[in-house]
């Protein structure tokens, strides 16, 4: 799966992951200790940000010397209280990177901003620093931030070029416009207008919530079958984009034991939900397949034959769940991929044209 980590890098001071777990607990029943809702007025050391939240951002740097400590600040709060930032999301955002060169002098670092390629980083809260954690828990859907670091010291930078990565001169900037969010235990709204059932697995799913698989005494189908349990009304999944699902798998086979144990489930994970690319080959074909075109808020029962997921043998699986597996995915977001990097185009060398010059006169005395 993709993410652009690189648009979050910070100095070597700041890696420390601050890693929590508040378990599946729905994000209704969550009461947060403190709301700061504008109580923290904005250090006037930090640089001015200008624009609307969603929009790219036009960043003013001080006349100021370059701060020799970390700086963060609110510069725009989302509105209300319904959508607070936890500090086990994971986030949407539009992340853009600035370096502060000097006082009053500073320029978007290149290939690092959301909005020059039109896909959002999805960022996951307790694999970020605390020091952005801090900064970001409790304030709602719709804030856009900013954070400041030093410059890198001498033993820093040394650290850094000796593991090969960068060493940017100046005080590091980053913006970042929090977008949506989804918690753990989270489940698309609305209620299942059918169960399935018949020749397809009947599914119940109680509220925040592992479903419920019961699988017939009937031969799986022999072809992919995906059946919305609940129909959203978000956007259609794209090839290429990213999903953000909930999902539970078992295998239509009964074990030794006759029973339908998952194999693989975000719930057994609290609820945490995963992101990956979809309709390039990231995932099995039946997943491929059959969410490409459905609509986000969609949960969608899939029934994949083993030719389109790990295989029909033991031998083909390699060590997956063999035959045809059973799916309830819950389509809780999509968004964009950034376009691939494009490749440098290989230009011959001058030496490669002056060689390519004598052959073509030599070929050209032989021909007389």
């Amino acid at each position: 799966m993709h993410r652009r980590a690189a648009a979050l890098a910070v100095p070597l001071t700041a890696i420390a992951l601050a890693v929590s777990s508040c378990g599946s607990i729905p994000d209704e029943w969550r009461t947060p200790a403190f709301l700061r809702m504008g109580e923290d007025e904005l250090d006037p050391r930090l640089p001015e940000v200008r624009g609307d939240v969603g929009e790219e951002p036009e960043v003013v740097f001080p006349d100021n010397e370059l701060p020799d400590e970390e700086l963060s600040g609110i510069v725009s709060q989302g509105s209300g209280e319904d959508e607070l930032v936890r500090n086990d999301d994971l986030l949407v955002a539009n992340v853009a990177q600035y370096q502060w060169t000097a006082p009053g002098e500073g320029e978007l670092v290149e290939g690092q901003s959301s909005y020059e390629t039109g896909a959002p980083d999805l960022v996951r809260m307790e694999q970020m620093p605390e020091y952005i954690t801090e900064g970001l828990v409790n304030q709602p859907v719709g804030s856009r931030a900013v954070f400041v670091f030093p410059p890198l010291t001498e033993e820093e930078r040394t650290q850094a070029e000796a593991a090969g990565q960068p060493a940017p001169e100046g005080a590091s900037v980053l913006v970042l416009d929090v977008m949506d969010r989804y918690n753990k235990g989270a489940v698309v709204p609305g209620e299942q207008t059918t169960n399935g059932g018949g020749d397809l697995p009947e599914v119940v799913q109680e509220g925040h919530s592992e479903p419920e698989i019961t699988i017939p005494e009937t031969d799986p189908p022999e072809d992919l079958v995906v059946e919305p349990l609940i129909e959203g009304d978000g956007a259609e999944v794209e090839e290429g984009q990213q999903v953000i699902v909930q999902y539970t798998g078992v295998r239509w086979e009964a074990d030794e034991d006759g029973g339908h144990e998952p194999f693989d489930s975000t719930w057994s994970r609290a609820g945490d939900p995963f992101d990956t690319t979809i309709g390039a080959g990231a995932v099995i074909e039946g997943w491929d397949e059959g969410m490409v075109g459905q609509r986000v808020g969609s949960r969608l029962l899939l029934v994949v034959p083993g030719d389109m997921a790990y295989g029909e043998t033991e031998e083909e699986a390699m060590g997956g769940p063999v035959g045809t597996l059973v799916f309830v995915i819950d389509v809780l977001g999509a968004v964009d991929n950034p376009p691939p990097a494009e490749e440098p185009s290989a230009e011959p060398s001058d030496g490669a044209d002056e060689e390519a010059t004598e052959e073509e006169a030599a070929e050209e005395d032989s021909g007389e």
